[in-house]
Protein backbone atom coordinates (compact mmCIF):
# COMPACT_ATOMS: atom_id res chain seq x y z
CA UNK A 1 0.00 0.00 0.00
CA UNK A 2 3.00 2.58 0.46
CA UNK A 3 4.78 1.80 -2.56
CA UNK A 4 1.04 3.41 -4.06
CA UNK A 5 0.28 5.74 -1.48
CA UNK A 6 3.33 6.84 -0.05
CA UNK A 7 2.83 7.81 4.20
CA UNK A 8 -0.21 9.24 4.63
CA UNK A 9 1.27 11.00 7.79
CA UNK A 10 4.16 12.44 5.62
CA UNK A 11 2.70 13.99 2.76
CA UNK A 12 5.50 15.14 -0.08
CA UNK A 13 5.30 18.37 -1.98
CA UNK A 14 7.09 17.41 -5.15
CA UNK A 15 8.88 20.50 -6.90
CA UNK A 16 8.53 21.30 -10.47
CA UNK A 17 11.83 21.31 -11.07
CA UNK A 18 12.45 18.24 -10.13
CA UNK A 19 10.38 17.07 -13.46
CA UNK A 20 13.75 16.94 -15.58
CA UNK A 21 13.54 15.33 -19.16
CA UNK A 22 15.26 12.57 -17.82
CA UNK A 23 13.72 12.26 -14.90
CA UNK A 24 10.13 12.02 -16.92
CA UNK A 25 12.24 9.47 -19.34
CA UNK A 26 12.93 7.09 -16.07
CA UNK A 27 9.93 7.14 -15.17
CA UNK A 28 7.87 6.73 -18.15
CA UNK A 29 10.18 3.56 -19.19
CA UNK A 30 9.62 2.62 -15.36
CA UNK A 31 5.63 3.16 -15.77
CA UNK A 32 5.18 1.55 -19.32
CA UNK A 33 7.77 -1.29 -18.82
CA UNK A 34 7.25 -2.21 -15.49
CA UNK A 35 10.56 -2.84 -15.20
CA UNK A 36 11.52 -1.13 -11.36
CA UNK A 37 15.18 -1.72 -11.28
CA UNK A 38 15.84 1.57 -12.83
CA UNK A 39 14.15 3.37 -9.82
CA UNK A 40 17.65 3.70 -8.37
CA UNK A 41 17.98 5.12 -11.51
CA UNK A 42 15.49 7.76 -11.31
CA UNK A 43 16.61 8.96 -7.72
CA UNK A 44 19.80 9.80 -8.72
CA UNK A 45 18.55 11.63 -11.64
CA UNK A 46 15.72 12.99 -9.26
CA UNK A 47 18.37 13.85 -6.96
CA UNK A 48 20.46 15.45 -9.91
CA UNK A 49 17.41 17.91 -10.20
CA UNK A 50 17.90 19.07 -6.98
CA UNK A 51 15.58 16.70 -5.02
CA UNK A 52 16.58 16.33 -1.32
CA UNK A 53 13.16 14.65 0.00
CA UNK A 54 14.91 11.82 2.27
CA UNK A 55 11.19 9.87 1.37
CA UNK A 56 10.99 10.40 -2.11
CA UNK A 57 14.92 9.68 -2.73
CA UNK A 58 14.81 6.13 -0.05
CA UNK A 59 11.60 4.65 -1.47
CA UNK A 60 13.37 5.04 -5.23
CA UNK A 61 16.39 3.05 -3.78
CA UNK A 62 14.97 0.76 -1.54
CA UNK A 63 14.16 -2.53 -2.24
CA UNK A 64 10.33 -2.57 -2.78
CA UNK A 65 8.23 -4.15 -3.59
CA UNK A 66 7.19 -1.20 -6.14
CA UNK A 67 4.43 -1.93 -8.06
CA UNK A 68 2.44 0.04 -10.99
CA UNK A 69 1.17 2.95 -9.70
CA UNK A 70 4.27 3.95 -7.71
CA UNK A 71 3.67 7.29 -6.12
CA UNK A 72 7.39 8.46 -6.75
CA UNK A 73 6.95 7.69 -10.50
CA UNK A 74 3.35 9.34 -10.58
CA UNK A 75 4.35 12.19 -9.24
CA UNK A 76 7.33 12.62 -11.75
CA UNK A 77 4.43 11.96 -14.64
CA UNK A 78 2.44 14.18 -13.15
CA UNK A 79 -0.04 11.92 -12.06
CA UNK A 80 -0.09 12.23 -8.36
Amino acid sequence: MRDIFGNPFRPVVFAAEWRTSTAIALAQHVYESRDFSAMPILADALQDAGCDSGDVLDHCRGPGPHVRGCWVVDLVLGKG
